[in-house]
């Protein structure tokens, strides 16, 4: 029987009608449209799948097929409890004959249609073209039948149809939709094939009912799911459709009575509000004049109080103009408050009219220049009085501590700083005594100072002015910079009264400060360095106090910034002093407290006022270099003792060294002992070249000086350290050297009295030059107690004083010097045997000199 294909079967597209039973096709005329041959079709290169053997998959049945039991048991218990959501509708007759189809071996399809001929009864014509055994749309039976099955996921259809570049003309997807199907079967025996006729292991296309039923099937699931989607948002589209309409009725509605609401408040505008706005406007202009009427006479007050003001700062009342500058702030800013510098009869009452700011009218744009300009004068009173307060404190300080006193208390400090602590009780320093009125007017000065915003110019001036005092101390010292002699008077008077230049009258102080003795310039070094001591003292004490005073210092009411919050009082204090603060007093300014800290820094105050006094002092001492260095040595070591604690002093205030000083000082040193040294050697030369080698008696000065020798190995000699009392005046030595004939005790000596030297119990006859070596021994003792810094140089130098004794002593002696220099007439036993005991005598010294 031949099979009649449907008019929409794809194969009608193709080819004629093809008999079901394999037979070839109808020919066609020449007219006739020539079907496609596989010439004309592309051929799709395929991917060999390799052959697998049934064995492989043999592990994974076993373990899936316990699983799979359990997926068939569930699904057959929903099924028999009527769920209908794995449950398959029933196959018509077309459907079983599908699946036996399906089942089926290709040898066997083309002729396995048994119950083909029963359903071609419902085709609709015998001359249309077979119907392929597909599945048709189950059109009948209506909603009610369709209720009773479940809807077809889509998940069913095959995931190739949903992709984005789906072209059924590309050929793979064409084989993928037509699950790989012939399009046209070759006949037998073509391409000289042998075996079975006609049959390549593929469905021809045109005869695959089962893959025409799919397509079928997938159309219908994604036609339900359209119409199921399309009912599902229809009620909800429809309700929001008719919402939208009634929310077009309301606005329209709403847009009527706004616009008849504008209507009726035009009218009740146009007969009410006008005239109550004039009303109103009247109103608010009369208030305006009254307020205009109160701000001028407010405008004329501050007038009126700025030049009072003004007066009373010309008469040096600047407390009261303070105050009463104050008072004009708060009646700038409309602030009610008593009014001290307004006349009685002028005075205004703040119940009668109100005040209004008026700190941005055009007519006061200047007024905050002239106000600060004023409040800056009235600073300028206050620091004057500040400055001369703590200036007068410092002058009177010093005037009044005697310079004893101060280098008393240098030498204490200093023996505490070597380790030579002493048992007599140290007095309370007067630099650290302060009077209590000079606390009144440091706070006074100060509060005025903050309310008139000076405190940093102040402080800053009065640092200034420290340093200014510091160079003024010193330069009251020095002495005249101009010649006072009659023929300088005469010369100035002839030149017309020229004044001298700074270059002259340097050059003059120079040779004044050379011409200076050894006591008017060592009295000169003291008072500068005890009044520049007992400043620096003082003014730490100052700083200190100012500090002190700032933190406890509590800001007067009105302060300049009106409109910044008060606080609260502070209660702190050092000594007591303002435990009481003032009525209507407030906090204390932390800002004033920090701008006087930061510019009163004391260890910086302290270090630029050691600095400029130093570099002064170096350059005194410069100018006197050669002065200093002829010094006797008593003289010097004082010199040196004097510089020694005023640089202790000075670094002991700064923590600085002051390198220039000291450098200066030890180069006057080391000249010193150098010069000391030759003096020494020259004068040893002398008095042996002028000896006659003759016994000398060893009288009481001589005795002396042996026994300082002898004690001074062990223990300090006190006649060696009076001269490091400078305080001490009765202690001031002689400005003039002894002479050479000085060591005698003055007796007249004769032969019946010699009296000899002893040391270790051993008695020594001894010449003038042993007498002259033992007076140099004890000189260069006595400069290295006095200069301990010193002592290898000044040991040298003793060493080689010794030496050239020994070597002069030979060449007098033994020799025959002394014949040419003393006029002797030969050497006798005599010489030789008073030669040996000078020798012997300064051996005996060694141990003692070692020792020392």
């Amino acid at each position: 029987m031949i099979l009649q294909e449907s008019a929409s079967a794809i194969s009608t597209l193709l080819q004629r009608p093809i008999v079901r039973t394999g037979l070839l096709p109808h020919t066609v005329g020449a007219g006739a449209h020539k079907p496609p041959s596989t010439k004309d079709i592309p051929p799709v290169t395929l991917t060999n799948i390799p052959h697998i053997e049934a064995a492989v998959f043999k592990p994974y049945i076993k373990q899936a097929g316990s699983l799979y039991d359990a997926f068939q048991h569930a699904k057959e218990g929903i099924e028999d409890g009527g769920t209908q959501l794995f449950r398959r509708p029933q196959l018509s007759p077309r459907t079983d004959v599908s699946a036996d189809y399906f089942n089926r071996s290709p040898q066997r399809r083309p002729s396995t249609f048994p119950n083909i001929s029963k359903l071609d009864a419902h085709s609709p014509s015998p001359g249309s073209p077979p119907e392929s055994p597909q599945f048709r749309r189950r059109t009948s039976g209506g909603p009610s039948r369709r209720a009773g099955f479940a809807v077809t996921p889509l998940s069913t259809i095959p995931n190739v149809y949903f992709e984005q570049d789906f072209h059924l003309e590309n050929p793979r997807t064409f084989d993928i939709v037509s699950e790989r199907s012939e399009i046209v079967r070759p006949p037998p025996g073509t391409n000289g094939s042998v075996g079975t006729p006609g049959y390549t292991g593929r469905k021809a296309l045109a005869t695959n009912a089962i893959l025409q039923e799919k397509l079928s099937w997938y159309m219908d699931t994604v036609e339900i799911h359209l119409i199921s989607s399309i009912s599902t948002g229809s009620t909800s589209f429809f309700a929001a459709l008719g919402s939208l309409r009634e929310l077009h009725s309301e606005a329209a509605e709403s847009v009527n009575k706004i616009r008849n609401l504008r209507q009726d408040l035009t009218k009740l505008d146009q007969d009410m509000a006008v005239g109550g706005l004039k009303i109103v406007a009247m109103r608010r202009r009369r208030e305006n004049l009254r307020k205009l009427g109160d701000a001028v006479e407010q405008l004329r007050e501050v007038v009126e109080a700025v030049a009072k003001c003004e007066e009373q700062v010309d008469n040096g009342d600047v407390e009261t103009a303070l105050a009463g500058l104050v008072q004009v702030q708060k009646l700038i800013a409309g602030e009610s408050g008593s009014q001290p510098t307004i006349d009685d009869s002028k005075e205004t009452s703040p119940q009668r009219r109100g005040l209004i700011d008026l700190r941005g009218i055009k007519a006061l744009e200047g007024a905050d220049n002239d106000i600060g300009l004023l409040r800056r004068r009235i600073g300028k009173g206050f620091e004057a009085r500040f400055i001369e307060a703590l200036l007068g404190d410092l002058r009177n300080h010093v005037d009044h501590v005697p310079p004893g006193t101060t280098f008393q208390r240098w030498d204490k400090a200093s023996q505490r700083n070597r380790g030579h602590h002493t048992r007599v009780p140290s007095a309370f320093p007067a630099y650290l005594q302060l009077d209590e009125s000079l606390r009144s007017k440091l706070k006074s000065n100060l509060d005025g100072l903050a309310r008139s915003d000076c405190v940093m110019p102040a402080t800053v001036a009065y640092r200034d002015g420290v340093l200014r005092e510091i160079k003024t101390l010193i330069r009251r010292h020095l002495p005249s910079s101009s010649d006072d002699d009659t023929e300088s008077t005469m010369s100035a008077s002839t030149q017309g009264g020229r004044q001298m230049t700074q270059q002259e009258k340097s050059s003059i102080l120079a040779r004044n400060l050379r011409s200076l003795d050894a006591g008017d310039a060592e009295d000169m070094l003291k008072n500068m360095y005890a009044n520049i001591g007992e400043a620096l003292r003082r003014l730490g004490t100052q700083v200190k106090v100012l500090l002190d005073v700032t933190s406890s210092l509590q800001s007067a009411p009105g302060a300049v910034d009106v409109r910044s919050p008060l606080k609260s009082p502070n209660p702190r204090t050092t000594d007591g002093y303002f435990n009481s603060p003032a009525k209507g007093a407030v906090g204390p300014p932390s800002i004033q407290q920090e701008e006087v800290q930061r510019a009163l820094d004391l260890s910086s105050l302290l270090g630029q006022a050691v600095d400029i006094a130093q570099a002064q002092i170096t350059k005194i001492l410069k100018v006197r270099s050669e002065q200093t260095t002829y010094l006797t040595l008593s003289r010097f070591l004082r010199y040196f003792t004097l510089n020694r604690l005023f640089a202790d002093e000075c670094e002991a205030v700064s923590g600085r060294g002051g390198t220039a000083l000291k450098t200066l000082v030890n180069s006057h040193i080391k000249d010193f002992v150098h010069h000391f040294a030759d003096a020494e050697r020259q004068r040893m030369v002398q008095s042996m070249d002028a000896d006659r080698w003759d016994a000398k008696d060893f009288g009481d000065s001589e005795s002396l000086l042996l026994a300082r020798v002898l004690e001074g190995s062990t223990k300090e000699v006190e006649a060696w350290t009076k001269d490091c009392l400078i305080w001490d005046e009765e202690n001031t030595p002689e400005d003039q050297q002894p002479p050479n004939g000085a060591l005698t005790n003055g007796n007249q000596v004769t032969k019946d009295k010699i009296r000899s030297a002893t040391v270790d119990e051993q008695k020594y006859i001894l010449p003038e030059s042993a007498m002259t070596v033992l007076a140099g021994i004890e000189n260069f003792e006595h400069l290295i107690t006095g200069i301990p810094s010193m002592i290898q140089e000044i040991t040298s130098s003793l060493l080689d004083h010794l030496k050239l004794f020994n070597s002069r002593s030979s060449q007098l002696i033994l020799g025959a010097g002394a014949t040419r220099s003393a006029g002797l007439k030969n050497i006798t036993t005599k010489h030789l045997a008073l030669a040996s005991q000078a020798l012997s005598f300064v051996i005996a010294l060694i141990p003692y000199i070692r020792e020392f």
